[in-house]
């Protein structure tokens, strides 16, 4: 009997191959293939282990821009998969889907690419976002495919000639595991108050500003209008110290001081925290494919976001949520007063339709299916 096919993903933490990829690789490994993990060491790298996933620290600058340290990127990045000898190679993000391309093809090793969002690549224009699109654009050729998990993140980048026609596709998302995120409670906690929660990492391209000044004109409204529907706002998101754009705690706090929100801190467990939450938040600037949005809906919550890509995907505006526009508190305000207005039996349409949808178009099978076909060709001579 020959050696397994060994997939290796690559990603920029490993706290993101733990909570995104996991169900990809148990999926993988099931079809008889041996999967490998490559990221940066944290917390979750021995949870990957755990799993029963061979790993292997990868030391990567994900924020830098330093040529000499991106050089020596691609430089362990070849030496790794020499050592490890994948026959196949999945990047995620950034730096792997640019670095890992070109290590990759000097090694002759094919490689898919997943771009999993645009981030400040594209919604700035410094130094290191130019950079980006510059290297994207010169190493467009080298992957087998490259994967979008929108297809307006895949036109821009066809626009740009920054993928080819012939080799890129989309994929939907991550996938959701239906079973896990499955509905365990009625759509309210109480016929007095919505509660709304926004999940994201906290920073101001999620749209945590408007966020606040939404909750904040609401809160204004309700105190003089007592026949107003009462609502609550919270926020669930780790600080990511270190972004230009990141919220610090200490902003956090005087929020909370104010009685705006409630900060709830970071949990790995979401569903568990998502499931004493009425509607689910994220006026995102841009995603690949929200994954939160799309957790949410699969537990039957309405959602909210900003009508853009990545978000408007998930959300058929009337039917299992509201779009509003992006960076525009007075367009979420609106849409939370949407929500207010719903009675229950509206509300508990919305998170029907919203959790048919996820079964119909996101969940992990059909993602999987995906994979495993352009792995497939991928590898044929």
């Amino acid at each position: 009997m020959g050696r397994k096919t060994r997939i290796a993903i690559v990603i920029n933490t490993s706290w993101n191959i733990y909570n995104f990829r996991l169900g990809l690789m148990r999926a993988f490994s099931k079809r008889g293939y041996e999967v490998v993990a490559i990221a940066p060491k944290d917390r979750y790298s021995k949870k990957i282990e755990d799993a029963g996933f061979e790993f292997h620290e990868i030391d990567m600058d994900n924020k830098g821009t330093n040529p000499l340290r991106d050089l020596l990127f691609i430089l362990d990045l070849y030496r790794l998969y020499k050592k490890i000898a994948p026959d196949i190679v999945l990047h995620y993000t950034i730096k792997p889907n640019i670095y890992g391309s070109i290590a990759s093809y000097l090694l002759g090793i094919p490689a898919i690419n997943t771009v999993t969002g645009l981030g400040t690549a594209f919604l700035e224009d410094s130094f290191g976002a130019k950079m980006a699109r510059l290297l994207y654009r010169l190493t467009s050729r080298l992957p087998k495919m490259t994967l979008y998990q929108n297809p307006y993140d895949r036109e821009l980048f066809l626009k740009l000639g920054m993928t080819r026609e012939d080799r890129s596709d989309i994929v939907a998302g991550s996938g959701i595991d239906t079973d896990l995120f499955s509905p365990r409670r009625s759509v309210r906690i109480d016929d007095e108050t919505i509660h709304f929660l926004f999940i994201a990492r906290l920073v101001t391209q999620k749209g945590i500003m408007e966020y606040i000044e939404a909750a904040r004109k609401i809160l204004k409204e309700m105190r003089g209008n007592h026949m107003m529907r009462r609502a609550s706002f919270s926020i669930l998101g780790s600080f990511y110290p270190g972004n230009p754009s990141a919220i610090t705690r200490e902003q956090m706090e005087i929020w909370s001081r104010e009685r705006i929100v409630s900060y709830l801190g970071k949990s790995d467990n979401v569903r568990e925290i998502m499931v004493h939450f009425d509607c689910i938040v994220l006026p995102s600037y841009r995603e690949g494919l929200s994954h939160v949005l799309l957790e949410a809906a699969s537990m039957k919550k309405p959602i909210i976001a900003s009508d853009v890509p990545g978000c408007r995907d998930v959300i058929e505006d009337g039917v299992n949520g509201f779009l509003c526009k992006p960076a525009d508190s007075e367009s979420l305000a609106k849409a939370m007063k949407k929500i207010l207005s719903c009675d229950t039996s509206c509300l508990e349409r919305m998170g029907n339709r919203g959790r048919k949808l996820v079964i119909e178009r996101f969940r992990e099978e059909l993602v999987v299916e995906k994979y495993l076909s352009v792995i497939e060709e991928s590898l044929s001579p």
